[in-house]
């Protein structure tokens, strides 16, 4: 069968091009095509395992998840995690190379392009399709010459491309025409298609809009994707899902309140938790927003020293800690595990210039941070005969590691290893463990033991987050098949 591609790009950082890549993944594996998605390079704080041990960004798990197959890191052979003092730690097919500014990156990063030529030729020769995902805006005509994720990407590929705009923001015809006409010539010939995304309201009055822009750019509107109510997992913590709102103090619901770390990282821990209707989250940054909860949750942190600095210095430790003295639960991920303990040493300056900090103190643990980072997906057992998990004894939880530090002391290690994973202690939890959440069972029996100290009935989801996921991707493809015109991009891509 003739291989095809497609690379999709958009005005902006935001536009929705994550989301497009999704629906289209799932829309060519639904008609029974083996496809694939790629990012070339993905700059985010959200990450995941693969099963050899490699590090790779979220949002091409997703798609991975979207098209059936298992994600594996040739998908997003850079990825750029932001850390402290202006750098940016730099993973190369799953493993760290190291920090470099923004500066040092810029100049360094052409001499990737072998890597990603080699990468995507594993991926193109595996699939039928590939569709390839840009960064951020492909006209940023200042850094243009140094872009590797965007139209570099789509000459070494060959692909066409189509253009994602978000009409949301305003602007929506300006941006088009100034995206496709600051492209050199080359690479404006690639544009086939333009999708016009999160539109609210009746899309005849766009019509105009379309021919004009069709007749200035030769390029065709292939469609209108209008704003709806999907819950698919967004790329990063920036996006409107995570921005804070208020508990309503008047509501039965379990409230849960998540710390907005400085350097919050793998925020999507959090999503298996929104499904069940009767929790609500917020997302805090402030003292004052603490007070009216059940959960705390302090997720994971790319720079767990700094963070804990911050959650002193705006008093958020301080009412942790009293929240946890009047028996809420308090839950801490990864980074937060780290913070709960009693201190974090960073010896070899891996974090910065602080070499130890006093933690919280609500666990009996110390972490001293090594220069191997720890990546593995896991699987194990709960070995818990009495606590908040004692129900849960035998059951087998999986998840994944990504982290620097070691972590000891005197709290019993709930599962069968010879090392800390997780730990309870009267109302305080903590675990290594990145999907936490995702595993049925655990999450149920926690949300029951609130219900049950709400005095509120027992609920147990029958829905496992996977099965929701899916869920989600089919309702996204049918949004997205109902409104654009897919036989037309099939066409593009050569196969009709």
């Amino acid at each position: 069968m003739k291989k095809a591609n497609l690379m999709v790009v958009g005005t902006s950082s935001g536009a929705g091009k994550s989301l497009f890549v999704t629906a289209l993944c799932r829309i060519f594996y639904k008609d029974k095509y083996k496809v694939s998605p790629f990012k070339s390079q993905n700059m985010a704080l959200n990450s995941y395992i693969t099963k050899d041990g490699k590090e790779m960004g979220r949002a091409q798990v997703v798609q991975a998840e979207a098209s059936g197959l298992e994600p594996e890191v040739e998908m997003n052979p850079i990825l750029l995690k932001p850390s402290s003092m202006n750098k940016i730690q730099i993973i190369v097919s799953g493993k760290s190379i190291g920090n470099m500014s923004g500066v040092e990156y810029n100049q360094y990063k052409k001499n990737l392009i072998p890597v990603l030529k080699e990468t995507y030729s594993k991926i193109e020769a595996k699939n039928d399709i590939v569709i390839i995902e840009g960064a951020g805006s492909p006209a940023e005509i200042n850094i243009k010459e140094e872009d590797i994720s965007n139209f570099a990407m789509a000459r070494i590929a060959d692909a066409p491309v189509i253009l994602v705009a978000d009409i949301d923001r305003g602007g929506v015809f300006a941006s088009i025409y100034g995206t496709i006409m600051l492209l050199k010539e080359e690479d404006r010939k690639r544009v086939k298609g333009i999708i016009i995304n999160k539109f609210r309201g009746n899309k005849e009055v766009l019509k105009p809009g379309f021919e004009i822009i069709e007749n200035l750019t030769g390029v065709k509107t292939l469609g209108v994707i209008p704003y709806a109510d999907i819950d698919i997992e967004d790329e990063d913590s920036l996006s409107e899902k995570y921005k804070s709102f208020k508990l309503n103090k008047n509501s039965n619901k379990i409230k849960v309140s998540v710390i907005k770390l400085k350097h919050i990282s793998n925020v999507t821990d959090i999503d298996a938790l929104s499904i069940h209707k009767d929790v609500e989250i917020q997302f805090v940054s402030e003292r004052s927003q603490i007070g009216d909860e059940d959960l705390i949750i302090i997720p994971g942190s790319k720079n767990t020293i700094d963070d804990l600095k911050w959650l002193k210095e705006s008093g958020i430790a301080e009412e942790t800690i009293k929240k946890a003295r009047t028996k809420t639960i308090i839950f801490g991920i990864c980074g937060g595990f780290q913070i709960l303990g009693n201190k974090v040493k960073d010896p070899h300056h891996i974090e910065g210039d602080i070499e130890e900090l006093n933690g919280l103190g609500l666990l009996d643990l110390e972490t001293t941070m090594e220069n191997e980072k720890t990546l593995i997906q896991y699987r194990g057992k709960l070995i818990a005969e009495k606590g908040l998990l004692k129900s849960l004894n035998d059951l087998e939880i999986k998840g994944y590691e990504i982290h620097q530090g070691l972590t000891e002391g005197n709290e019993k290690n709930l599962t069968s290893d010879n090392r800390t994973v997780l730990v309870n202690k009267n109302n305080i939890i903590a675990t290594y463990l990145h999907g936490i959440f995702d595993n049925k069972d655990f999450t149920n029996n926690l949300l029951n033991e609130i219900r049950r100290r709400k005095g509120l009935e027992e609920v147990n989801s029958n829905i496992s987050y996977e099965e929701y996921k899916i869920q989600e991707f089919d309702k996204l493809e049918k949004l997205v098949r109902e409104n654009i015109d897919i036989e037309e991009i099939y066409k593009i891509i050569g196969l009709k």
